[in-house]
């Protein structure tokens, strides 16, 4: 009878490891998915913030500007329908 016991006894200890190393990995991937989708936002501003940047350079060293209504002409494609 004590032999039946200790097996019992030893099959829930074997269950509660393997459910404690399950739970304990499930929570380290989420935690793990939850900081990677923070470091996806934080890349996707700082990449925007690059183009921003890389924007304003350019504007100041080539000269460049957003035109004004006055300055843009309509060109009509050649061969265009009527």
């Amino acid at each position: 009878m004590a032999r039946g016991r200790h097996w019992v006894a030893a099959w829930l200890v074997a269950f509660l490891v393997t459910t404690w190393v399950v739970y304990a990995r499930q929570t380290a991937a989420i935690r793990a998915a939850r900081e990677l989708a923070e470091l996806r936002a934080r890349r996707a501003n700082l990449e925007a913030h690059r183009a921003d940047l890389e924007r304003r350079i350019a504007q100041q060293r080539l000269g460049l500007h957003v035109p004004s209504d006055s300055e843009i002409i309509l060109l009509p494609a050649p061969g265009g329908s009527h």
